[in-house]
């Protein structure tokens, strides 16, 4: 059997054979990654579409923290401002068909890049100017902050990981050092499928990779992947992983009844790829036409703290439970070497990221590296909420405070997050 991806392979090596007639004739220009049903099943997803295979959407959190209603978990984690990060994508295509995917595999697949290739600098400018156009369009709704909304207008973050696997744009590593040049920092997030682009990827503010299972058997169960020698790809990004100088993070999403149940194979693969930190985080349910999951796969906070604790306890030696975002079941493991006295440093020095990266020299990632506020800290937070800026309203239906917040200026309230003040 061969698979769809590889049909243009197969095709092209029967011509050169004579098997379609004998006829050899020129070999077709790359096609655009998206049709037209795709491009119009994103953009009305909410996506900007940039160019031919490129993409950007405002994430729910930026939305939120705009109205002084809490930042995501990155803002908790590593200080990120909500209301000023970028969610995007240079590559929507993918080389998994994960069973949790939140985007319902609208999305292009494939195993190797085979379609138009856009300049990095149409990328940069596309996402930028879309993003700013809906941070704009934001102006005028109940509880929006006008200081945030104007900050806003500069981008300081860019989460790459919106959708696909954008590791395997042809220019990844231009675009990178482009985000920088901007003055923003680089999020990216990949599946461990590519280990040759994963090798030669130039230094990102901060680099994940996603452990969705910890046996070859679950990962193919919840990832889908397109590569048969998938496991082998992925175990050889983890060593790669091991060896890269800036901030690493394993990202495990944990979905009941599918990877919940080998802590000891998640503990052996932190061993080996000994990531700086391990995002822990429950699976979001995001319904569908036809939903392959349902709530009861969906673990309770609590039930992702426990994980937590069973992983952590089998590499105490050297990672402890750092902090937690309650609102997103989400936790938080960092290697012990963040941690001074009673102190934890998981928060980014961006602007000194920025410093090194365009120095060009070697750097690694305890040189940027800032203090987590107390709040911040797992344990110390607001009780039932763990994670939950104080300063900011974790607003609900019919709830009033907000009003009251969005009058007052974010300049005046203590602790007011800004990723460069």
């Amino acid at each position: 059997l061969t698979d769809l991806e590889d049909l243009g392979n197969v095709v092209a090596k029967m011509k050169k054979k004579g098997g379609t007639g004998g006829k050899v004739g020129i070999a077709a220009a790359p096609k655009p990654m998206l049709n037209d049903t795709l491009a119009a099943s994103l953009t009305k997803q909410g996506y900007k579409l940039v160019g031919t295979h490129s993409g950007v959407k405002l994430c729910r959190w930026t939305k939120a923290m705009l109205r002084g209603r809490g930042g995501c978990y990155k803002h908790t984690f590593y200080g990120i401002a909500s209301y000023q990060c970028m969610e995007a994508t240079p590559s929507l295509a993918c080389a998994n068909k994960c069973v949790f995917c939140w985007r319902h595999h609208k999305n292009p697949v494939g195993t190797h890049w085979r379609w138009q290739v856009d300049d990095p600098e149409l990328l940069i400018k596309g996402f930028m100017h879309n993003h700013r156009a809906m941070i704009r369009e934001m102006r005028g709704l109940p509880g929006v902050i006008p200081s945030r909304l104007q900050e806003a207008q500069t981008i300081r973050h860019c989460a790459l990981s919106l959708v696909g696997e954008p590791i395997i744009y042809p220019h990844i590593n231009t675009f990178l050092n482009r985000l920088h040049e901007e003055g923003i920092s680089s999020f990216l997030v990949s599946n461990a499928q590519f280990p040759a682009q994963m090798e030669d990827l130039v230094p990102c503010t901060q680099l994940y990779v996603s452990i969705d299972a910890s046996n070859a058997a679950e990962l193919k169960e919840i990832d889908r992947p397109l590569f048969k020698d998938f496991w082998q790809r992925f175990l050889d990004c983890i060593d790669i992983l091991a060896n890269k100088g800036q901030r690493t993070v394993f990202r495990l999403t944990l979905v009941k009844s599918f990877n919940m149940s080998e802590v000891e194979g998640y503990a052996e693969l932190i061993r080996r790829g000994k990531p700086d930190f391990v995002e822990i985080k429950g699976v979001t349910f995001t319904g569908g036409n036809k939903p392959q999951l349902g709530m009861t796969n969906v673990p309770w906070h609590q039930e992702v703290v426990d994980f937590s604790s069973a992983v952590c306890s089998l590499v105490s030696d050297e990672y402890e439970i750092a902090s937690e975002h309650a609102h997103s079941c989400a936790v938080l493991i960092a290697h012990k070497k963040f941690k001074k006295g009673n102190d934890w440093y998981t928060w980014i020095d961006f602007p000194k990221f920025l410093q090194l990266a365009e120095a060009g020299k070697p750097f690694n990632s305890m040189d940027y590296m800032a203090r987590t506020p107390e709040w911040a800290v797992f344990g110390r937070g607001l009780p039932g909420d763990g994670g939950f800026d104080p300063n900011e309203v974790h607003w609900r239906k019919g709830d009033s405070r907000t009003s009251s917040l969005a009058s007052t200026p974010a300049s005046t309230r203590p602790g007011t997050p800004s990723s460069f003040a």
